[in-house]
């Protein structure tokens, strides 16, 4: 194990570079601990303690979770991993492997000195490595936080040095090293800038600058009220139609009547209805995401009103796929997926609960009632016998793997549908787990997948529960499921637009 060095007393030897840049440390930090900002003299103190154990990062992600829309959501969670893997470098590696000790506070005035000095090695420093990872790996995922959040992580940062229980090169050392683990959970997660579809096929479809013509219908249970104001400020002359539930495919067939762009704000089942609706009147589609998952809005890359507004006003759009499914002369259309098995199951379970409890702890309850149940909800014949299934799944696109992140469509026109099958037997919570985790290629004899371009079930038992974004019916018989490809036009911000 090397001694410990300390970088405010310059040593002679055969090393003369790293005795001129530890000499170049000991003057930057006598140089800053001199300078007097009577402003920020009490300050200072003040805001490192804030972050000890990442409290203050803590905090702000908590207030950036709060704005309630999913890139400030996701920004703070991207942070918070990269502070995770930054702080677990740090003490298990950094702090190890130089043993520097902490430069004497001498130089520093009093009214900046901390009560308590740490009584771990300088080198790297925990609190910049913390600081830098938080604000980068937000800004990997929102450039707006990572602007706000930026100017007090290098606060935090410089408040080591002013503080003396760091030297420059500590603060420097750990804000690389911070700013290293963020970029290194963004390969382990991408962020959604990297995983923006293709913006293909284009379609031409009018630009509205201030929205007239654009008939946006809300479902008001959807949690609604906040993105139609921040659309209707981005395009004033759009007309808003908020309606209760039951009034949905109403509202939709007039505003689709009248409309030259049909617009929708709501969750998976809103937009269903919209795009069944915009499919049989010819018209464009404008979705907001208002609901719970959003899956076709964040796929598509419209993730709030900012980026609805912009591709209404410079009309950008493509056309995508949709799927429709038939059985027994009933038929219907979706644009993320439909599903047999213990799907339907836990929405009916969701629907159920979500008006008592709210829809994610429904979700939850839905799942751990359907997955007790003892007993197959599916069963499929194969090569002459029936054997049990508990999910078959058909998305309207390919799902890909990005990194460590669930599967999301980079191509809402390839033509394909993802069929997944989940298997009967023992333990159906373990195997639904295993399938999600796996992915959509994996090949084991628990799950399987497969990418075609037509689907046909039959022998399916009448009665059995059938989902299809978000909502459920019944088939029986023989159901066929079949592409409509770029059958319709979507708005949708294009890169470099």
């Amino acid at each position: 194990m090397s001694p410990d060095v300390d970088p405010t007393v310059l040593r002679t030897g055969a090393r003369p570079l790293r005795d001129r840049l530890l000499a170049l440390d000991s003057r930057l930090f006598a140089f800053a601990a001199a300078r007097r900002r009577p402003v920020s003299e009490p300050v200072l103190p003040r805001l490192g303690r804030s972050a000890d154990h990442g409290v203050l990062w803590f905090a702000t992600a908590a207030a950036m979770a709060a704005s309630r829309t999913p890139r400030s959501r996701r920004a703070a969670a991207r942070g918070l991993a990269s502070l995770a893997l930054a702080s677990l470098t740090v003490n298990t590696l950094g702090k190890r492997s130089v043993r520097r000790t902490r430069p004497v506070p001498d130089p520093v005035r009093v009214v900046r000195q901390l009560r308590r000095r740490p009584i771990t090695t300088s080198f790297p420093s925990g609190h910049a490595a913390s600081a830098a990872a938080f604000a980068t790996g937000v800004a990997l995922e929102s450039p707006g936080w990572g602007a706000a959040v930026a100017p007090v992580a290098w606060s935090v940062a410089l408040s080591r040095v002013r503080t003396g229980v760091h030297v420059p090169s500590d603060v420097l050392a750990g804000a690389a090293l911070g700013a290293g683990a963020a970029f290194a959970v963004r390969g382990l997660v991408p962020t959604r800038a990297q995983i923006v579809p293709p913006a293909r096929p284009r379609a031409q479809v009018p630009a509205l600058p201030d929205g007239e013509g654009l008939v946006m219908v809300a479902n008001t249970a959807s949690g609604t009220a906040e993105r139609v104001r921040a659309l209707h400020d981005g395009l004033p002359l759009a007309e808003i139609v908020e309606c209760e539930p039951s009034d949905v495919r109403a509202e939709l067939e007039k505003a689709a009547a009248r409309a030259t762009v049909l617009g929708v704000c709501g969750g998976d089942g809103t937009v269903n209805a919209a795009a069944e609706t915009a499919l049989r009147h010819g018209v464009p589609l404008a979705v907001l995401p208002g609901g719970t998952l959003n899956h076709f809005a964040y796929d598509l890359g419209v993730e709030g009103a900012r980026d609805l507004t912009r591709a209404v006003q410079q009309g950008e759009a493509v056309r995508v796929d949709a799927g429709r499914f038939t059985s027994d002369g009933h038929e219907g259309v979706f644009v993320n997926g439909c599903s047999l098995g213990v799907y339907p199951e836990l929405v009916r379970e969701r629907e159920r609960w979500s008006g008592r409890i709210g829809g994610w702890p429904a979700g939850v309850l839905g799942a751990l009632r359907v997955l007790r149940a003892d007993r197959h909800p599916l069963e499929a014949e194969f090569g002459g016998r029936s054997r049990p299934l508990w999910l078959l799944f058909v998305g309207n696109g390919t799902y890909h793997r990005m990194g460590l992140t669930p599967g999301r469509r980079t191509d809402l026109a390839d033509g394909l549908f993802d069929v997944r099958v989940v298997h009967g037997g023992r333990r159906p919570a373990l195997r639904l787990l295993a399938a999600a985790v796996a992915g959509p290629l994996t090949r084991s004899p628990a799950h399987a997948a497969v990418q075609v371009g037509r689907l046909r079930l039959t022998g399916v038992a009448p009665g059995t529960p059938f989902a299809y974004d978000g909502e459920v019916t019944e088939v029986g018989g023989d159901v066929t499921v079949e592409k409509l490809p770029e059958a319709l036009t979507v708005y949708r911000p294009l890169p470099g637009g």
